[in-house]
């Protein structure tokens, strides 16, 4: 690779410049490098001579040469190689090759020097243009060439010969001789495809200076060159390159037969030169073969040499303007007969409005302003008519540099933008040279523009640009659009000027296609709220309004009667215009864009309707709780503005109807929704409720009921509480129950049946002290009265139980009845037992206590201790045990006792 070589060149290029890996092309002796300058990243193009290519072994020279001949050979090649640089570095002109860096010498003998960036030679384009006309390509076909960038990028170049590139450039070549004959005063002597070159703006430069000299009659005093030495360039040295060489297939008769040298030499080049340009293959209508002897005998002969009579031996037919008029001037024996290159460029050949107005673009910077206007007028009636790379490369780049004009400034840009419409590669365009010239216009200054510093130029010029924003966006990236016409854009919208803003504003909807969510948010929203609440006009208002239409997800072209989809109607079957989604997300809408309306203070109609639309595309977006408590008054506030029609009041009322509909049916699914979830939970809460007293009453306790007073007291004195034993509220152990002490048994009789006590008092316990309980979530537990035995000396009638309340029950109470048998408990019949498990007796109610927030359910009384228990037992036995009904007689007499019952006594 070419980049390892250059390590051993040590040069201030080599070393200041970034040098691509390989040559973009080939000319004459030179290999042509793309670079960049390290400092400030200047394109340039480097060309490259390496001596080696001289030496023997590489086959440049013979191998029967000796040392010194070689030596000399050698010399005179790298001096004439110096010449052509020496003199690229003297001459300036617009059609001469533009020399950035002087020819620098290395220690390997290599020479270099840098130029303004080429695309091409001639020569190596009309060398590709041969190979698609033999590979099937059309005539005009675009040549592309893959090149390598300093900085490792490929891309492509594409360059075009049609006829008005040919035009363009030959009258480039035109200038430039021009320059050379009566400014300069030199010959340029070698006048080949080899040494013209096209940079990248499309324009044709000469180069190959290498066998320049001034002609024969000149005096010493005008040039300091020395004279071309014919006797020494004809001669062709078979030793060296052709490259190297003078060119006779394009060399005058005028060096060859005649000896003499003048700028008409040059002009008779030109016209082979032009006749190459229509040949195919593109070369010399004379065939040489470096050789004096074959130059000779075409001349003479007539059908070798080139005339009107044989088409100038081209093998294609030529223009008739070029063959009539500018051809038989150019390619002739007599040098007094040819034109020159001031004369040629007024040929009929270039009389057509396309060259002409290429022309005036060249010499726009001389002409006055009333003709440059009058310019702009009038070119965008001919762009459609240039060629695509024309416009790319010599016309838009020349309109860009009279930005600078602020007169010309908007028309400038309207062409540029249209120019941009047009090309095929208008996003490279793009990029590369509209947004930065944009970007220094409008964008150079960091002072916000005030109302002493309207530039009315610049506005004009402000809002072209905004007027193509959409072009913008489609021909650049997010990127560039973000760093480049983002600001130009919020620009506009900070303007004073009216009319700018409104501009602006009616570019959000392109540039919320084109940006993220983040920068939207961020940079574009605030900008836009700011000035729909700074403005004191009506338009800007209803303009902001719109576009916070298009930022909560609509379009300013949605009527009210497309439906906004609150209705529940099937929204997929209106044809709307709203977009899909909305840009801002539900916390600005409601908590930034609501407010701005809410502040609003004018009630015109046509700012009342504006907000309208807003607030369909908020109750898309916002909570149906939102809507309620803000957005729904505000609404009704609107609605009554005193300036609106009946059209206009109903529209507000349809949207609130609406909305209200909403709100409703989100409200009632929610409530629904509470409700089916809450039912379960009821009907659970209910069962509960039918189970208190039953075996698993309380097996659905949760460990969070209350605890009464007397527990309450128990606990914080210390009462009653056994060590190491958890107790429940109630006085229930947690710990697994110890069984009671056996008590004595009572004395019974012989010839009595089996004592039922035992299994009595397990009936009893499982009603007293039932295994699990249910509290119930209503009622505290500190409620309950304290539990005493109530003894009384005067039996009592069973009395039936009286409800306090609804599901209420007092705390019931044993009843102590005298025993009439002190050595034999009553054991009551298993019928009794059954019924005693089954019922109880209720005391008659306390007095009323004071009732609390929760229901008035009691539970059954905690169990009795063992010496309760054995003290009472007959008492309980009856306490429990129903009420007997008594047998009387009509007189008051107990009725006599029938069956067993006359038994009684002696059970």
């Amino acid at each position: 690779m070419f980049s390892s070589a250059l390590k051993s060149f040590t040069s201030n290029i080599s070393s200041n410049y970034t040098l691509s890996a390989h040559p973009t092309s080939v000319s004459g002796a030179w290999k042509v490098y793309d670079g960049k300058k390290k400092s400030t990243g200047k394109a340039v193009s480097i060309f490259v001579f390496d001596r080696k290519s001289l030496d023997p072994h590489s086959g440049g020279l013979g191998g029967r040469s000796g040392s010194s001949s070689q030596r000399k050979l050698q010399d005179e090649v790298i001096a004439r190689i110096k010449k052509e640089s020496n003199l690229l570095a003297r001459l300036r002109h617009p059609c001469i090759l533009e020399l950035a860096e002087p020819i620098e010498d290395t220690r390997s003998g290599g020479l270099m020097f840098a130029t303004e960036p080429v695309t091409a030679s001639l020569a190596g384009l009309l060398h590709e243009k041969d190979d698609q006309e033999r590979a099937g390509g059309v005539a005009g076909r675009p040549s592309r060439y893959v090149v390598e960038e300093a900085d490792g990028q490929r891309r492509r170049r594409e360059l075009e010969i049609d006829e008005l590139e040919i035009q363009k450039g030959l009258l480039q070549v035109a200038q430039g001789l021009e320059f050379l004959h009566e400014s300069a005063g030199l010959v340029h002597g070698n006048l080949t495809p080899d040494a013209i070159y096209i940079n990248v703006k499309s324009d044709w430069k000469i180069a190959g200076l290498g066998f320049a000299g001034p002609p024969d009659d000149s005096s010493a005093t005008q040039s300091t060159l020395a004279p071309i030495s014919l006797s020494e360039v004809l001669y062709h040295d078979p030793r060296l390159p052709r490259s190297v060489q003078l060119d006779l297939d394009y060399t005058s008769p005028d060096f060859v037969l005649d000896s003499n040298i003048s700028s008409s030499a040059d002009m008779f080049s030109l016209g082979l030169l032009l006749v190459a340009l229509y040949n195919s293959p593109h070369t010399s209508p004379l065939k040489t073969s470096s050789n004096l002897s074959t130059y000779k005998k075409l001349f003479n002969a007539s059908s070798t040499t080139p005339s009107t009579s044989n088409n100038f031996l081209s093998s294609r037919a030529l223009p008739n303007d070029l063959k009539s008029a500018v051809l038989p001037q150019l390619i002739t024996r007599r040098p007094a007969q040819r034109m020159s290159a001031r004369e040629f460029q007024q040929s009929p050949f270039f009389d057509n409005i396309l060259v002409s107005a290429i022309r005036f673009l060249d010499t726009l910077p001389a002409k006055t302003p009333n003709e440059k206007s009058q310019f702009m007028r009038g070119l965008p009636k001919i762009l459609d008519q240039f060629p695509k790379s024309v416009l790319d490369k010599k016309v838009l780049p020349a309109l860009l540099q009279e930005t600078k004009d602020k007169d010309l400034l908007s028309l400038v840009l309207q062409n540029a933008f249209k120019i941009i419409g047009t090309l095929p590669s208008g996003q490279r365009a793009m990029s590369d040279k509209i947004l930065p010239q944009l970007r220094e216009i409008f964008l150079s200054s960091n002072v916000k523009p005030g109302p002493q510093e309207r530039d009315p130029t610049k506005e004009a010029g402000l809002v072209v640009v905004l007027e193509n924003m959409s072009l913008i966006g489609d021909n650049c990236n997010g990127k560039d659009f973000k760093n480049d016409a983002l600001p130009i854009m919020q620009r506009g919208l900070e303007s004073p000027t009216h009319a700018i803003v409104d501009k602006a504003l009616g570019c959000l909807k392109i540039v919320l296609a084109i940006l993220d969510f983040s920068t939207i948010k961020n940079e574009v929203f605030p900008v836009v709220a700011a000035v729909f609440s700074k403005t004191s006009s009506l338009g800007i208002k209803i303009r902001g309004l719109e576009a916070f239409v298009i930022l909560c997800g609509g379009s300013s072209t949605d009527d009210a009667d497309t439906g906004d989809g609150l209705d529940g109607a099937d929204f997929a079957s209106k044809k709307t215009k709203a977009s899909s989604n909305a840009v801002l997300d539900k916390y600005t809408v409601q908590e930034k864009v609501v407010p701005l309306l809410k502040a609003m203070k004018t009630k015109e109609p046509a700012v009342m309707m504006a907000a309208l639309a807003v607030f369909r595309q908020v109750g898309r977006i916002a909570d149906a709780e939102f809507l309620a408590m803000e957005t729904l008054p505000i609404l009704w506030s609107f609605s009554l503005g005193p300036l609106l029609n009946l059209q206009q009041f109903q529209e507000f009322m349809d949207l609130i109807k609406k909305l209200s509909a909403r709100i409703e049916a989100e409200q009632t699914r929610k409530l629904r929704e509470l409700s089916s979830s809450d039912g379960a939970k009821d009907a659970m809460r209910a069962d509960d409720l039918m189970n208190v007293g039953s075996t698993n009453a309380f097996a659905t306790s949760k460990g969070n009921e209350d605890v009464g007073q007397n527990d309450f007291e128990r606990l914080v004195l210390g009462k009653g509480l056994t060590k190491g034993i958890s107790q429940d509220m109630l006085g229930g152990s947690l710990q697994p129950q110890v069984p009671p002490t056996k008590q004595p048994e009572a004395p019974t009789f012989s010839w009595q049946s089996l004592p039922l006590t035992t299994q009595s008092t397990s009936s009893m316990s499982g009603i007293m002290k039932p295994q699990s309980r249910t509290i119930t979530p209503d009622q505290s537990l500190n409620v309950f009265t304290p539990i005493t035995p109530a003894v009384s000396t005067t039996p009592k009638p069973m009395s039936s139980p009286i409800i306090n309340g609804v599901n209420s029950f007092a705390p019931m109470q044993p009843s102590l009845i005298p025993s009439t048998w002190s050595s034999h408990p009553i054991q009551p019949s298993l019928q009794q037992q059954q019924s005693q498990a089954q019922s109880f007796s209720i005391p008659p109610p306390k007095p009323p206590q004071p009732t609390t927030s929760l229901s008035n359910f009691n539970l059954p009384p905690p169990p009795i201790t063992p010496q309760q228990r054995q003290g009472t037992q007959i008492q309980n036995n009856g306490y429990f045990a129903p009420p007997k009904p008594t047998n009387t007689t009509g007189m008051g007499q107990p009725a006599p006792k029938t069956g067993l019952e006359k038994y009684e006594s002696l059970i």
